[in-house]
């Protein structure tokens, strides 16, 4: 071998390599760039897919929201044509504003007291599991049968968008169309009472509900047909106490609490818009209860208990501590048969008010 040729050869380094030194460094810095190019492609499209999911999701909220209104709008085009009646005597409900005031408001920090200690309140483990003991399934065919049928592949849309409605849209409509019966029959000094009764109504069904949930302590749908995990699922889910919160349904409890409290109280003061009140309030809490088993959040049976529960104490209390009293005398109308003629109606309306 010649020594031109012997001078032109790499000495070995590294181990015996015979690449010279600059060339690993070279292909270091190469491999960290496609690295570096890999990683922020890939974030990137991380970034973009969640950006994605977030906009299915909110557009299934949208959806669920659009289809509830779209029960309930046309019955607000069909309202009644009452424009032209004479405005009649609205009734006075019996209340006391201190006892009615004391249990709204002692109802309401009940409520979110037990909210804040839900962690200590709820058992570790479910009371109400459907589980055989070697683990299998035994949930009973009808809530499995209507889990099947109505649950949602985005189930995170209907659990948001129950939550607006029952929450926020609801208690709208139910207040605010109560205070525009009053208004349509010149009542509006009645509406802070109208509301109040309707607010103590709904948080005795709150409670009453919240008291049940921690009782059974049933495991939620979503929940029960997770993987078994061996440390339990507790670690799986996003609100561990939440869990096991499934009977009776909260959500649904609270919309036909205020929708039946609403049309209550609206048809004991006799606001001639009371069956408008009724017609939107029990669709839209029939709308909160189907996106509550379509979220996966609860059974068929969980969410008929919240409506009965609802619907039995929302129109409960107002019926048996808030019945209209009496009217005085001077406001009691005497109506002339009607084959009388207008001179003869004339008359008798003179008599009577004589």
């Amino acid at each position: 071998m010649s020594s031109d040729s012997f001078a032109n050869q790499s000495l070995p380094v590294n181990g015996g390599s015979n690449l010279p030194t600059a060339k690993p460094a070279a292909c270091a810095r190469a491999a960290c760039g496609d690295a570096r190019a890999a990683h922020a492609s890939s974030r990137l499209v991380v970034f973009v897919a969640e950006g994605m999911r977030i906009h299915t999701c909110y557009e299934s909220v949208v959806r669920a929201i659009a289809r509830t209104f779209a029960l309930v709008a046309p019955l607000l085009l069909v309202a009644p044509d009452v424009a032209a009646e004479p405005r009649p005597q609205v009734r006075t409900l019996a209340y006391d504003t201190r006892i009615d005031v004391s249990i709204t408001a002692v109802g309401a920090i009940w409520w979110l007291a037990t909210e804040v200690m839900k962690d200590d309140l709820v058992p570790e483990k479910c009371r109400w599991c459907y589980r055989a003991d070697d683990g299998s399934d035994a949930l009973n065919p009808y809530d499995q049968f209507m889990r099947e049928r109505l649950r949602w592949k985005e189930a995170r849309a209907a659990d948001v968008a129950s939550s607006v409605v029952a929450f926020v849209v609801q208690p709208g409509a139910a207040l605010g169309l109560t205070a525009l019966a009053a208004g349509h029959d010149g009542a509006l000094g009645h509406v802070p009472i109208d509301a109040l009764l309707v607010g103590e109504a709904t948080m005795v069904a709150a409670n009453v509900n919240q008291a049940a949930k921690l009782a059974f302590a049933r495991e939620r749908p979503f929940v029960h047909y997770m993987p078994r995990a061996p440390e339990g699922l507790r670690a799986l889910t996003d609100s561990p106490s939440d869990d096991n919160l499934s009977f009776f349904s909260g959500h649904t409890t609270l919309a036909f609490a205020l929708a039946a409290s609403s049309g209550t109280v609206a048809s004991l003061r006799e606001y001639r818009l009371a069956p408008l009140v009724w017609a939107v309030g029990l669709p839209m809490a029939a709308s909160v209860g189907y996106l509550r088993i379509a979220a996966d959040k609860h059974y068929f049976s969980d969410v008929m208990t919240g409506a009965i529960v609802g619907t039995a104490l929302g129109a409960g209390i107002p019926l048996l501590f808030h019945e209209p009293r009496a009217r005085p005398a001077s406001e009691v109308s005497v109506a002339p048969p009607p084959s009388e003629s207008a001179a003869a109606r004339t008359v008798f309306s003179l008599r009577a008010a004589w």
